[in-house]
């Protein structure tokens, strides 16, 4: 109950329209001054939730990425999925998705990849008879890939909070992002399939692409294709950690886009830079105030009576994460991503330690939750980005997202009752 009322009043004060960090440094050392009549350890304790070199991997993860979009080096990415599947049935929306895929594993951010994807993807899918529902869905749902398919900011983060590898929790997003990825492409191909046959001769399928088309696209693309392999496998077979990772990832890919494509110039290295400093100068605040935030809880005992409470409830492993799950798409439904971390991982984590619940299977079910929130209104940012791109109303675009809202809650249900899709491949490394 005490955490229900906390959780309340700050979100009653962000929604003044005080920025999230501000909202919920402020919050908490108001209440913290209340409970202990001092706040004069606050800059000492900000220093050192900083202080970590796993933080590290976040600014050099969004370097890689914008090196390799200001190089357009990802240009060729659609092109080159558009080229291989283009006359399937739903073939535009599969190549998208397979676009989708590998972009979020350069970018790890899905608002980037629907806005980079969606660009060149929806045009194109309009041109050739897709329907707008359908190319608005595909793009929404596969832009949520972002933060799944490794490197993923929020696993970064969760890992640093929750003090979990951040090398397993990559290779556990890389199955279940390939399974989403996979439900993805089947409903492209069932729904437009069902589309053409009802359309006829009206409908315009692209032809097949001749062997040397396909050769073509694959020798243009093939330096973008190395890059995400390049950061999984050094992971997987321990050859440098995941901050080590995203230093040789962001050389790397200016090393590609500099060197091989010829296309990144000086301004472009001093603008990225600007960039991967700005966003990350934006998240760390934000995890001073919600690190705070979870300090606070720990000194008010909401944790320890999260505990008590699920003991007293009797609740199975099973119950406990359904449980969770709902109150983390709810809380997506009013805030961002970041923020859901930092706000409920320092509550649950006893009472996950006291259920046995694996912190790599709880962390890939909370960020397929959160991609959940990225396309579910009133928030929905990749919805948002997809209506910059078309003008398209925003209501046609939330009901184009649906499918995908439903398959990602059919993920979640299978990661749930086979922990082994998330936990198979971490388990085959020494993480723990």
């Amino acid at each position: 109950m005490t955490f229900l009322v906390v959780l309340l009043a700050l979100m009653a004060l962000l929604y003044t329209g005080i920025p999230m960090f501000a909202g919920m440094f402020l919050f908490s050392a108001v209440v913290l001054w209340a409970v202990e009549g001092s706040v004069g350890t606050l800059g000492e304790f900000i220093f050192g939730k900083l202080d970590v070199y796993l933080l590290v991997a976040i600014p050099l993860f969004m370097l890689m990425a914008h090196f390799m979009v200001r190089g357009k080096v990802v240009d060729d990415l659609y092109a080159t999925a558009h080229t291989l599947v283009r006359h399937l049935p739903g073939g535009l929306g599969v190549a998208t998705v397979f676009a989708c895929t590998i972009f979020a594993s350069i970018s790890g951010s899905s608002v980037a990849t629907a806005l980079t994807i969606g660009k060149v993807a929806i045009p194109q899918m309009l041109k050739y008879n897709y329907s707008p529902r359908g190319a608005y869905g595909v793009v929404a749902g596969g832009g949520t890939l972002g933060i799944l398919i490794p490197p993923s900011a929020p696993m970064v983060l969760y890992g640093f909070v929750s003090d979990t590898s951040i090398g397993a929790l990559f290779m556990a997003g890389l199955l279940p992002g390939l399974l989403l990825a996979a439900m993805f492409a089947a409903y492209c191909m069932i729904s437009e399939g069902i589309r053409e046959r009802k359309l006829g001769a009206a409908y315009v399928r692209p032809p097949r692409a001749s062997l040397a088309e396909m050769g073509t696209a694959l020798r243009k693309s093939m330096w973008a294709l190395t890059l995400p392999p390049f950061v999984l496998i050094g992971i997987y077979l321990g050859v440098f950690t995941a901050t080590e990772a995203a230093g040789t990832g962001a050389l790397w890919a200016l090393l590609i886009a500099a060197g091989i494509y010829g296309t990144f110039r000086w301004r472009d290295l001093w603008e990225g830079a600007q960039e991967a400093a700005r966003t990350t100068s934006m998240l760390f605040m934000i995890i001073v105030g919600a690190a705070l935030f979870g300090y606070m809880l720990t000194k008010l005992r909401i944790p320890q009576q999260a505990v008590e409470l699920v003991v007293a409830a009797g609740l199975s492993k099973t119950q406990f994460l359904v449980a969770v799950m709902v109150l983390v798409f709810v809380l997506g439904l009013i805030l961002e991503s970041f923020s859901i971390i930092l706000i409920t991982t320092p509550v649950i984590l006893p009472v996950m330690a006291a259920l046995g619940i694996d912190k790599v299977w709880y962390g890939v079910m909370l960020t397929i939750n959160l991609e959940l929130a990225l396309i579910s209104p009133p928030v929905a940012m990749n919805l948002v980005v997809i209506k910059s791109i078309t003008g398209a109303p925003l209501k046609e675009i939330d009901i184009a997202a649906i499918p995908y809202m439903v398959m990602m809650a059919i993920g979640i249900a299978l990661i749930v009752a086979f922990p082994e899709i998330a936990l198979w491949l971490p388990g085959t490394m020494d993480y723990k």
